[in-house]
């Protein structure tokens, strides 16, 4: 959960790609820094306070991102006068979900879940020119991890629709909307309750959230961006982001959100950018 901070101040972060089309093949590195309000677990009816840290950039015509413990590579390299660009690369995750701060008693009472790495990729394309003006994007992008370290040993997959525009140089608006859709083992390890948990918790024994593979949240994210320095393609950016989750069906019914949380999950962030 603490990653999608990361990433949606990541994906909605304007590049400077976006900004003009002469610039579109120059390299650049954008280094961001800011706090952000999460739930403690994804499902959790409290939220936490977070540092958000993010790396993005592109170098002979490849992209890079990275989102906190999350790095992905586009290795499809971007050409002049494209008005269409793909993606695909290779994707890294650390997943630290209930693996701290969990600020509730009764699912801290089920124990502590161990991180894990995640590997997979992602894939993409996206078109400039769409709705507002020839510097707008409206992207789809779908990545799959799945557990290398056995923890929970299953997969996750987000899909994503990603729209962003600029209003002026200086003024920059981008959305996205996104599910998640996880196999057996992220269910059971992360919503089902066994005998021994609900002994020690106090909350319902629950097996059905890894019963099978199924959608787990979707989620609507909103940001915004303000040059400091006048111009989007360098210096000085203050990035507002928020982001609106709904958990859903037998994730949804666990006793972890449906008594000890909330299926209505929200964060938001604030952060200071700057473009080299």
């Amino acid at each position: 959960m603490r990653i999608l901070l990361l990433i949606m101040t990541g994906v909605l972060l304007p590049s400077p790609a976006l900004a003009a089309e002469e610039d579109r093949q120059r390299d650049y590195l954008t280094v961001g820094l800011g706090v952000g309000t999460v739930p403690s677990y994804s499902g959790s009816d409290d939220n936490i306070l977070i540092p958000a840290v993010v790396l993005r950039g592109r170098v002979n015509g490849f992209a890079f991102v990275s989102r906190g413990v999350n790095l992905s590579v586009d290795l499809a390299r971007e050409h002049a006068g494209d008005d269409l660009d793909f993606k695909l690369g290779p994707a890294l995750s650390l997943r630290t979900e209930r693996s701290a701060r969990i600020n509730d008693a009764q699912v801290e009472a089920l124990g502590e879940r161990p991180r894990t790495l995640e590997v997979g990729a992602v894939a993409g394309i996206s078109k400039r020119g769409v709705l507002t003006s020839k510097h707008d994007q409206l992207g789809f992008r779908v990545s799959y991890v799945h557990d290398v370290l056995g923890k929970h040993g299953s997969y996750v997959v987000l899909p994503s629709i990603e729209y962003g525009t600029p209003l002026s140089r200086t003024t920059y608006i981008g959305t996205q909307i996104s599910v998640s859709y996880v196999g057996k083992g992220y269910g059971r390890q992360y919503y089902d309750i066994d005998a021994a948990g609900s002994a020690a918790s106090g909350l319902a024994i629950y097996s059905d959230a890894g019963r099978k593979a199924g959608l787990t949240k979707m989620s609507f994210t909103l940001a915004a961006a303000k040059s400091l320095s006048g111009d989007l393609r360098m210096g000085w950016t203050v990035v507002l982001a928020a982001q609106y989750g709904r958990m859903l069906g037998r994730y949804a019914r666990s006793p972890v959100v449906a008594d000890a949380g909330d299926v209505d999950q929200w964060l938001g962030g604030l952060g200071l950018a700057y473009t080299f």
